[in-house]
């Protein structure tokens, strides 16, 4: 994706008063090659709508593989938000067809995404996967992917403009229908809604664990939820984390998650409370 968006540096969030046992949500980050270097990096959109919409403090995991403890690292949050990225899922990791040559790839956020997908699910852990971490849920419980969606005969081209600016880039552009009576249309109150869409790949093989929870007019899965989960665990290909505050049904689905943090929060603080 190109760009021509230039700005200053967001100013901090000043005027948020979380309090003090408000949920944590772990964000992996990604690895990006800058100036000659590796840096561990999170978009600024992700940590300020755990923040803003979901009322959480986000804790970043850097993406050091199989070096980090998962296990260890899940004891100290209650829940986790997989960003989405301009890089894609190893095809390697599903057995995919070739990816295109030009396909950015994060080796480092693929060994520390996929093990934190199972083991947070095993947990019931709240979890929400947005873009490349959707895709991240359905190779981790064995599905697979469609690296070229927009070449697939009666899909649409579902990759951002060139050239234009965040706003544009992230403008709503195509319909999503939910599953009545699923769990998005419980969260949103609706059976439909418009969305952004800024991806190249998509769900081909939906993973057996996985639930089709809304699809595109020209039926590329845009929502999923987890089969037997008993709290929240979601994901959707748009991106709802930009400018969330500004957008209802953003809105609606961070505060959900933060609310099923919340309440994760509580569990497991109570759990570890000595005895009276």
């Amino acid at each position: 994706m190109s760009t021509n968006q230039t700005s200053a540096p967001a100013a901090p969030l000043t005027a948020i008063q979380l309090p003090a046992d408000a949920p944590i949500i772990a964000v992996p980050m990604c690895i990006k090659f800058i100036d000659g270097q590796n840096y561990h990096t999170v978009g600024d959109k992700y940590l300020r709508a755990v923040i803003e919409a979901a009322g959480g403090y986000p804790l970043s995991f850097p993406a050091l593989g199989p070096v980090l403890p998962v296990e260890a690292l899940l004891d100290h949050v209650d829940g986790v938000l997989f960003t989405g990225s301009p890089s894609n899922v190893a095809v390697s990791l599903y057995g995919g067809a070739p990816d295109r040559p030009d396909s950015p790839q994060d080796p480092g956020r693929d060994a520390i995404t996929l093990p934190l997908v199972k083991a947070a699910l095993a947990r019931k852990m709240p979890v929400f996967c947005i873009c490349r971490g959707f895709q991240e849920l359905n190779v981790a419980l064995g599905g697979t992917l469609n690296t070229h969606i927009h070449d697939v005969p009666g899909h649409a081209d579902h990759r951002a403009p060139n050239d234009a600016d965040y706003d544009a880039i992230y403008q709503a552009r195509h319909n999503v229908s939910f599953t009545p009576g699923g769990q998005f249309a419980r969260v949103l109150g609706k059976t439909k809604t418009m969305v952004n869409t800024v991806h190249w790949q998509g769900i081909d093989r939906l993973a057996d664990g996985l639930v089709i929870e809304g699809q595109a007019d020209d039926g590329v899965i845009e929502a999923i939820s987890v089969k037997d989960h008993t709290g929240f665990a979601i994901g959707t290909q748009w991106h709802p984390e930009y400018k969330a505050t500004e957008n209802p049904d953003s809105m609606k689905l961070f505060k959900a998650f933060g609310d099923a943090a919340r309440e994760f929060a509580q569990q497991r603080r109570a759990t570890r409370r000595p005895a009276a």
